[in-house]
């Protein structure tokens, strides 16, 4: 493209140089010959004026009275009547210009020039034109190899982004050019890098939530499974394979509620419910596991609290900070719901040593952990309780207190009125 751009503009240019300057070498061809012959015309004349009024006053009209009035560079010849010529001058070499005139006495003046002098000036004139043109023509493709320059580079580097993008990298370049069309196209490969990169970073979070939010009813589905395949009371067996199927069902809550939030998280499905049945339901399904752990967990509270909200993110929400009291706490967990103004409040706490201070509200930040986790959990936690309208926050970090705001329920009686 760069050696199109070249090469068109010096033609252009070279075009250009050759009408106007084969136009302007006729024109100033004929004007220097036009006044070379103007300027004998004017010698003859003047000395013919010389001749005249010696005539008239009676002087010598000869050689040596002339000699200063004839140019040097020319040939003059004098004629008059009766009287042999006089000669002022050498005679020209070859071609010669002439120019003549007669007096009213029958005096005759011819003046002669080379015609070398006027191809001598024509020739100085075209080495005039032709250092002009190369001028023009150095001028042209300097200005044309910086605009190829100037065109090319972006075009080169608007396709090594668009390579980028396709090869997984797509990170903006914010680059611009100067020129409105290449502008307009760096504005469109940077939105299209930020769209890519949007969603290669919902895909990896929706990839890594999953991984997280999965891990946990899978690993309480296990322990379900191998309660039911060491025991041989079947009322025993139905109970845990009900709860085992309740926890196939949060399973698949949890699914679409991770494939929801990674669509658009502004997409709830909020309903008023049972706040102490979820609560329940979370003691019973962790309870083996703490059991093997040698630890308790217990909940209080004031009963019969409705929120809104989703059941299933919910119980997402109180299985993550239940599980991190039995990973990194120690000793009994208790889990209590209480109200304040028109929120429900349901608190975890343990017997840990809590939140490293260093970390504090950072623990709610994805990538940060204190002691050698995902750091995930929390994060995800808090995401969807805030998809719910709700927030997730610590309380207080040694022993370590995570309270769950939720919207509360409406009574009938509030509702009417």
């Amino acid at each position: 493209m760069r050696r199109r751009l070249i090469s068109s503009t010096l033609a252009v240019v070279l075009i250009v140089i050759a009408v106007f300057g084969v136009s302007l070498f006729v024109v100033e061809t004929r004007t220097i010959t036009s006044s070379a012959r103007d300027r004998l015309e004017a010698d003859a004349a003047r000395v013919l004026a010389e001749v005249e009024s010696r005539i008239a006053a009676g002087e010598p009209v000869t050689e040596e009275e002339l000699r200063g009035s004839a140019p040097a560079d020319r040939h003059v010849r004098i004629q008059l009547p009766g009287q042999p010529p006089v000669l002022l001058g050498e005679p020209p070499d070859g071609d010669a210009m002439r120019a003549e005139q007669s007096g009213g006495r029958g005096e005759h003046v011819s003046v002669e020039q080379p015609s070398s002098v006027v191809s001598d000036e024509i020739g100085r004139m075209l080495t005039i034109l032709l250092i002009v043109s190369l001028l023009a023509v150095a001028a042209a493709a300097l200005l044309a190899v910086r605009q190829a320059r100037r065109v090319a580079a972006p075009l080169t580097d608007l396709a090594e982004t668009a390579e980028r993008l396709g090869s997984g990298d797509p990170r903006p370049r914010h680059r611009r050019y100067g020129v409105a069309e290449l502008d307009r196209v760096a504005d469109v490969l940077d939105a299209s890098a930020e769209r890519i990169a949007r969603m290669l970073t919902a895909e990896r979070r929706l990839a890594a939530d999953a991984s997280h939010q999965l891990r946990t009813p899978l690993t309480a589905l296990s322990m379900r499974l191998e309660e039911i395949m060491t025991t041989e009371d079947r009322d025993t067996i139905k109970e845990e394979a009900a709860i085992g199927l309740a926890q196939v069902e949060r399973l698949t809550d949890v699914v679409q509620r991770l494939l929801t939030n990674s669509r658009d998280p502004r997409l709830g499905s909020a309903v008023g419910f049972d706040l102490d049945e979820v609560v329940v339901q979370q003691v019973e399904e962790w309870r083996p596991a703490y059991r093997s752990a040698g630890r308790a967990i217990v909940h209080s509270g004031r009963p019969g609290l409705r929120a809104v909200g989703t059941p299933g993110a919910v119980a997402q929400v109180l299985a993550c900070l239940v599980e991190n009291s039995l990973m990194h706490g120690s000793g009994t967990v208790a889990m209590r719901t209480r109200t304040t103004g028109n929120q429900v409040v349901v608190e975890v706490t343990d017997e840990g040593p809590g939140v490293p201070g260093e970390l504090g509200s950072r623990v709610f930040e994805r990538t940060v952990s204190g002691r050698n986790s995902t750091g995930l959990g929390l994060a995800v936690a808090r995401d969807l309780a805030e998809a719910d309208g709700g927030r997730l926050e610590l309380l207080q970090q040694r022993p370590p207190v995570f309270a769950l705001f939720l919207s509360r329920e409406a009574e009938q009686g509030q509702a009417a009125t």
